[in-house]
């Protein structure tokens, strides 16, 4: 067994999202001195095959920007301009607005962008690869943690000396489950059925919410005449819808999505992903820290997912790099417990958030429909409120990282 790299090796334990956009972020900020090294069996995949498209909201955005992403899929990019919110039973007729937002945060900058998820991988591995990351494919199969540091060792039987251990690898991490860091939550018994249509008519870059009584259907718009979509059904009715016929899952496909933008069709296989949510009980472990879907799963009713994970890697890395330069062990308890409170707040506080929305919307009650559509009204003629729920979307309130402001590290 050989042992490559030198004590104060940073190692990233998954290489989606979270994990490249980290390494890149820790590479510019502590340059070539710290090997940055991620290891995971999907980066033999390339380029990325994921159909899914991801909205990256304002502080996301700069965070790419930061860290020289964003150029690679600024042209493939669409912004959201605006956004329309439904309330109505499937059987309605009509589906009156009850609110809308204005698209900017500030003038000329959209409060988000839709990105394919494939694109924005392939340029984030190209980006990492560029600057010097060393990107294995291969898994963190074990590591040992000792007062001085955590060898760690791959799944090609490597072993790396390192200072710090970084788990992002997915919300069943094994990592966090080695480190015994337990999880409280549930399941929703819902899945999320996620597909690409084309339409007609071009969407004008409005996101559309409809809230209908099995939980939310959300059509976002892409680049074209294309919008992803992101539609809540109960566990049994997703299974049910995908596994349709062509014909039978138009009708499902037409019965929700209307005909404002005329004839819809779906460009890709429709697929459904259970929901739940979690939160790690701890985000550090002795010489470990959990970034993303590792250290929490919300429910994507209100599109935050990928951006509570990105506001992770925002923060671990400034805290690691301002302790790099200090001449502090990057991996010693204070240095990642500074991380854990500034995070975990947060975290909390979206996943109150997004269950609380989870149980006004997704269900049939007349009472619960009408309280929540006076809100919707209410919110709607008060624009104060409004810029604040925006600010609050776009990433850009509360004690907000650099990297989240576009500040490099």
């Amino acid at each position: 067994m050989s042992v490559q790299g030198s004590q104060g090796s940073i190692v990233i334990g998954g290489g989606a999202f979270a994990g490249l956009a980290l390494a890149l972020a820790l590479r510019q900020g502590l340059g070539p001195e710290i090997p940055v090294i991620v290891a995971d069996p999907a980066l033999s995949m390339r380029p990325s095959r994921d159909p899914r498209a991801t909205a990256i909201v304002a502080a996301c955005r700069r965070l790419f920007e930061a860290i020289g992403a964003w150029d690679d899929v600024r042209g493939e990019a669409q912004p959201i301009l605006d956004m329309v919110v439904t309330d109505s039973k499937l059987e309605d007729a009509t589906r009156p607005t009850f609110l809308t937002f204005a698209g900017d945060v500030a003038p000329g900058e959209p409060f988000a962008h839709m990105v394919e998820n494939r694109r924005l991988i392939d340029a984030l591995v190209a980006r990492t690869e560029a600057a010097g990351v060393d990107l294995r494919a291969t898994a963190v199969t074990s590591y040992d943690a000792r007062p001085d540091g955590i060898d760690v060792t791959l799944g090609d039987g490597s072993t790396i000396a390192a200072s710090l251990l970084i788990a992002a690898d997915g919300a069943k991490s094994k990592l966090r489950e080695r480190a015994g860091i337990a999880t409280h939550g549930w399941d929703y018994d819902q899945s999320g059925i996620v597909v690409t249509v084309g339409h007609e008519r071009d969407h004008e870059g409005r996101a559309e919410e409809h809230f209908l009584p099995a939980g939310p259907f959300a059509i976002l718009p892409l680049t074209g005449k294309r919008s992803s979509l992101v539609w809540t059904e109960r566990r049994a009715e997703a299974a049910r819808i995908i596994a349709l016929s062509d014909e039978e899952f138009h009708s499902e496909l037409e019965q929700r999505f209307g005909l404002h933008l005329g004839e819809v069709k779906a460009l890709d296989k429709p697929r459904a992903f259970p929901l739940s949510y979690f939160v790690a009980r701890s985000f550090i472990a002795e010489r470990l820290a959990l970034v993303g879907d590792a250290a929490h799963v919300i429910h994507p009713i209100a599109g935050q997912g990928l951006n509570m994970g990105l506001k992770d890697v925002a923060a671990l890395a400034e805290v690691v790099v301002d302790a790099a330069r200090l001449g502090i062990d990057i991996g010693q308890a204070d240095v990642l417990e500074r991380y854990q409170r500034w995070r975990r707040f947060d975290t909390m506080a979206m996943g109150l958030a997004t269950n609380t929305l989870n149980f006004l919307f997704s269900n049939k009650s007349t009472l619960l429909r009408t309280v929540r559509d006076i809100g919707l009204g209410l919110v709607d003629r008060a624009p104060p409120l409004k810029n604040l729920f925006i600010r609050e979307a776009a990433g850009l309130t509360g004690d907000v990282p650099k990297l989240l402001k576009g500040e490099a590290l």
